[in-house]
């Protein structure tokens, strides 16, 4: 029987011997290897963090101790020791293992958290309940330096700075990257560190020094701060989270598990806040993640573990759409940039980026400050195109509001991974940015139901150089074309058999729309399916069109509350259309993770579900269907979206 198989808690790692948590360390990444080939997951950072996962367990007693995960992606050998390892089997997948963090998991998680640069935030205030309650319990933050470029992590160090006697410790897992190389003025500080040629002699002074140095006193942080005298000019990262007045470990092998476990404890003893620098190798221990220059399988779909090759061929993406029109609007345009948060290549940019470099700004894991240097730009002449994952642009809402639209600017936002994203869970179902945008005075939002339309739309939206723009778009394959039968206003019509519903199918629902249509029409009911393309402002076009119908009813993925079906039926009860309404969406709750079909089918916005919901609704008025016009029409179209 191997170690892993006798691991069911974390005190069962307390009485191992060395030997045994090396053995453990190989048994863990081997199994991380064989169960995320078959599931797909975040494998390249959990490959990093074994053996400080190891001594954070061996050092602090969780769930008194708290450990707090920055971000959650992280934490998969702190799921594997607490209990959940044969969980892994149906990581991601409905009713299965959640990729981050889960309260509904385990009682050692607190946070689920899949954002970053939060985790100090919460342990700020989480020490200091317990500080306020009498509780003699330690805060564990672990957080990358790729968190670390985000703004609000430094607004929580420069708080934890000025508590003296809070019983935090923060690990900073510095492995030159988030998805792709960290970027900034921290990544160049800490790759000068790594670079240096001192720096494997400066690893061992630390670890001989920790072994054998008291546990309190004057003493240890002569050798917790690197021998201040005699190496502080040396490590760059000292200086600066000293300026902050915060104790400083390291640097420190982060896949030496003893000299972790050296540091963790002199920085528990401590009694206030410590910064503990774990230097490791996103991917390490698995050569085809290690070799992965792009990510070092940050996030790879399904495997061979033997090879590290893809089992599925990956078909054309949404992304890659947008990618390859980008470059093609960059040669035709001087004045189009690109900027990002962290996210070059999961948005695509990477393209843009290799074709002019000098036109790409990655400013790290910064929504904030990206969405208002991207003003600056336009101010100055340029045209931004912002792109980032739907759900990120909520950190950003303010800026959006009043920095780009208030000062007219023409900045456009590509929202990826927009609507029901599903394996990722609750944090990452774009559900929101619809509802939030509406909000924006004089911004325009699209959302293309098909590769065409999204080109179409992305180069009608960097023509607008006096408003900020939005275009948003879902994760994954991207759907075959439909063609349109004809335009009313700038809306598409896709079907006209009647005019009993008149049904608006906003962007990857247009696809569901028209499957609806097909099932009403089957039941006598004529049908009018219309992409509005730009859902902001509402089209007047549509104003008219809901006269001539005996109901409204619009599909949309996102969250009802706010949604696009609510701006609808607010233009129409301002026009004095009476025409009864229906808006289906995503209900305004947490999602659970599960592929995004599953989703689409809990919620009832599926083909089926629809056309059930809107005869239910027809009949509820006491009619039926209405006398059909002769010359129905149906737009061609591929696969539903649904």
């Amino acid at each position: 029987m191997g170690v892993l198989e006798s691991i069911g808690e974390p005190r069962d790692l307390r009485d191992l011997t060395d030997r045994q948590l090396d053995d453990l360390a190989v048994e863990i990444r081997d199994f991380m290897v064989e169960k995320v080939s078959k599931t797909g997951g975040h494998l390249g950072p959990n490959l990093g963090m074994v053996e400080i996962t190891l001594a954070m367990h061996r050092v602090f007693d969780s769930p008194k101790d708290r450990l707090i995960y920055d971000t959650g992606h992280q934490a998969y050998v702190h799921k594997i020791v607490t209990g959940r390892a044969k969980g892994f089997d149906n990581l991601k997948q409905a009713g299965g293992l959640s990729g981050y963090p889960s309260q509904a998991e385990s009682e050692h998680d607190i946070v689920e958290n899949s954002h970053a640069s939060t985790a100090l935030s919460y342990a700020d205030g989480l020490a200091k309940a317990y500080r306020l309650r009498g509780e003699d319990r330690c805060v564990v933050a672990l957080i990358g330096d790729g968190g670390l470029t985000g703004g609000m992590a430094w607004e929580a160090l420069n708080n934890i700075a000025d508590a003296k006697d809070l019983k935090l410790v923060i690990i900073v897992n510095d492995n030159g990257r988030s998805y792709s190389p960290t970027v900034g003025g921290l990544a160049t500080h800490l790759a000068g560190l790594r670079t240096n040629p001192r720096y494997e002699k400066i690893l061992d002074l630390v670890k001989k020094n920790l072994g054998r140095t008291p546990l309190v006193g004057a003493p240890m942080y002569e050798v917790l701060h690197g021998v201040k005298k005699g190496l502080k000019d040396m490590l760059a990262p000292q200086g600066m989270f000293e300026d902050l007045g915060l104790k400083y470990v390291g640097p420190i092998d982060g896949h030496d598990r003893n000299a972790m476990e050296a540091a963790l404890t002199k920085a528990k003893a401590f009694g206030g806040p410590v910064i503990v620098h774990a230097v490791t190798k996103k991917g390490f221990g698995y050569d085809a993640a290690e070799m992965d220059d792009e990510d070092n399988f940050h996030s790879p779909a399904a495997f061979d573990p033997l090879t590290g090759r893809p089992t599925k061929v990956k078909g054309r993406e949404w992304t890659d759409v947008f990618a390859e029109e980008l470059v093609a609007i960059g040669h035709r345009r001087p004045d189009v940039v690109a900027i990002t948060a962290a996210m070059l290549y999961p948005t695509g940019l990477n393209k843009f980026s290799d074709a002019f470099p000098e036109r790409t700004f990655d400013v790290g894991i910064a929504e904030q400050h990206a969405v208002t240097s991207a003003a600056g730009l336009a101010m100055g002449g340029l045209h931004p195109v912002v792109g980032l994952y739907a759900t990120f642009l909520n950190r950003a809402f303010d800026q959006v509001l009043l920095d780009v639209a208030l000062h007219k600017c023409g900045v456009t936002f590509v929202l990826d991974r927009s609507g029901v994203t599903g394996s990722d869970g609750p944090s990452h179902n774009g559900m929101w940015d619809m509802s939030i945008m509406q909000l924006v005075p004089g911004l325009r939002l699209a959302a293309p139901r098909d590769g065409a339309r999204l080109v179409e739309l992305l180069n009608e939206a960097v023509d607008v150089d006096d408003a900020p723009t939005v275009l948003r778009f879902a994760k994954g394959a991207v759907f075959e074309d439909i063609d349109a039968i004809g335009r009313v206003g700038d809306c598409d019509i896709l079907a006209a058999t009647g005019k009993d519903v008149l049904l608006i199918g906003v962007g990857s629902m247009a696809a569901t729309a028209i499957d609806v249509a097909e099932r009403l029409g089957a039941q006598g009911f004529g049908v009018t399916v219309v992409d509005p393309r730009w859902v902001k402002p509402v089209d007047p076009a549509l104003i008219d069109l809901a006269r001539d119908h005996r109901f409204v009813v619009t599909v949309e993925d996102n969250g009802r509350v706010g949604g696009c079906g609510v701006a609808i039926a607010q233009v129409l009860r301002d026009a004095g259309v009476s025409t009864p309404i229906r808006d289906f969406g995503i209900p305004q709750r947490f999602l659970d993770h599960a592929p995004r079909p599953t989703v689409l089918a809990e919620i009832g916005l599926t083909g089926q579900a629809l056309a059930r919901d809107i005869i239910e609704m027809i009949a509820s008025h006491g009619d039926g269907p209405a006398e059909q016009p002769s010359r129905p029409g149906t737009a061609s179209r591929g696969a539903s979206g649904a």
